[in-house]
C-alpha cells in the first residue's frame, strides 16, 4: 500500500508539473486559435467560443513568415554547421591530446561561459560595421562561428571514451583526424546532437543580434518578423503574434520529437546510444 501511494504521489506531482509547464503553450494555441475579439475578456474561458485560421492567415501573410523562416533556416543551419567544424575538433584536443597550455586554454573557454551575450553584443556590432558587413547574412552568422558552451559540453563526453580504444586505433594506424571521425565523434554522437538541439534552439529563436544588424525586410529571422505585430501606439496584434508564435515554434518541436533520446543522453553523459 505504501509503495502504490508513493507512485500515485509522484504521478500527481509529475501530472500536477507538466500541466503547468504546458499551459503556456496551450494558452498561445488558444489565442492563436480565437477570434480577435475574445482575445481580451472577463472571467475564465478555457476554450474559445469560435475557432478559426484568420490570425494564421494574416500572421503568415503580413509578417512574411514563409521567407522569414528560410532566412531563419538558412542562418541557424550555417550557424550549426561553422560550430560543430570548429567545436568538435577543439573537444577532442581538449579531452584526449597532450599540449603545452592544454590546461590554460581551457580555463580561456569556461571563462568565455560567464561572459553574457548581451555584453559583447556592441563590441562585436561595432566590428560588423568596421568591416562593412551590417544588413548581410554573413553578419549573421560570423559572431556564432564557435561556441564555448559546444566545446565544454562536447569535452566532457569525450572524456568518458576509454583511452584504450583511441591506442587500439593508434595501432590501427589510424592518425587523429581519423581518430577523430571513425572513432571519436561517432561515440560522442549523443553530445554533439545534444549541443547541435541547444544551438538550433537559441539561434532559431535569437532576437537581439538580427535586429542589431538585419536591416532590410528580405533579412528578418522568424522572431524579427513577428516583431511587425507590436506598435507603439496600437499595441500588440495578440492573436497573430501567438499564432506566427506557433508556426515558428513548430520546426523547433519536431526537431525535439526527433531528438529526444540522444538530447537526453548528451546531458545526461550517459552511455552512448544506438
Amino acid at each position: 500500500m505504501r509503495a502504490r501511494s508513493a507512485r500515485a504521489v509522484r504521478a500527481a506531482l509529475l501530472l500536477g508539473t507538466g500541466a503547468v509547464a504546458l499551459f503556456p503553450f496551450y494558452w498561445m494555441l488558444r489565442t492563436a486559435f480565437a477570434p480577435a475579439d475574445e482575445v481580451y475578456f472577463s472571467g475564465i474561458s478555457l476554450f474559445p467560443t469560435r475557432i478559426g485560421v484568420d490570425n494564421f492567415v494574416r500572421a503568415w501573410v503580413d509578417a512574411d513568415l514563409g521567407r522569414a523562416m528560410v532566412n531563419g533556416a538558412v542562418v541557424t543551419l550555417a550557424i550549426l554547421v561553422c560550430q560543430l567544424l570548429t567545436c568538435v575538433p577543439a573537444a577532442y584536443a581538449f579531452a584526449k591530446l597532450r599540449f603545452r597550455g592544454r590546461d590554460r586554454l581551457y580555463i580561456v573557454v569556461l571563462a568565455a561561459l560567464l561572459v553574457p551575450v548581451q555584453a559583447t553584443a556592441l563590441p562585436t556590432y561595432l566590428g560588423m560595421s568596421a568591416l562593412d558587413l551590417v544588413d548581410t547574412r554573413v553578419s549573421l552568422v560570423l559572431p556564432f562561428v564557435t561556441s564555448a558552451f559546444g566545446i565544454f559540453l562536447i569535452r566532457q563526453y569525450m572524456v568518458t571514451i576509454p583511452d584504450a580504444v583511441l591506442e587500439a586505433a593508434r595501432s590501427d594506424g589510424l592518425g587523429h583526424a581519423q581518430r577523430l571521425l571513425r572513432v571519436v565523434a561517432p561515440m560522442s554522437m549523443p553530445a554533439i546532437l545534444a549541443f547541435a538541439v541547444f544551438s538550433v534552439f537559441a539561434h532559431w529563436n535569437d532576437y537581439l543580434w538580427p535586429l542589431l544588424v538585419a536591416r532590410s525586410p528580405e533579412l528578418r529571422t522568424p522572431p524579427l518578423a513577428l516583431a511587425v505585430f507590436s506598435d507603439a501606439e496600437l499595441g500588440v496584434d495578440f492573436g497573430a503574434v501567438t499564432a506566427g508564435a506557433a508556426i515558428v515554434t513548430l520546426p523547433i518541436v519536431a526537431l525535439f520529437i526527433v531528438a529526444q533520446r540522444r538530447f537526453v543522453a548528451g546531458i545526461a553523459g550517459g552511455e552512448v546510444v544506438g
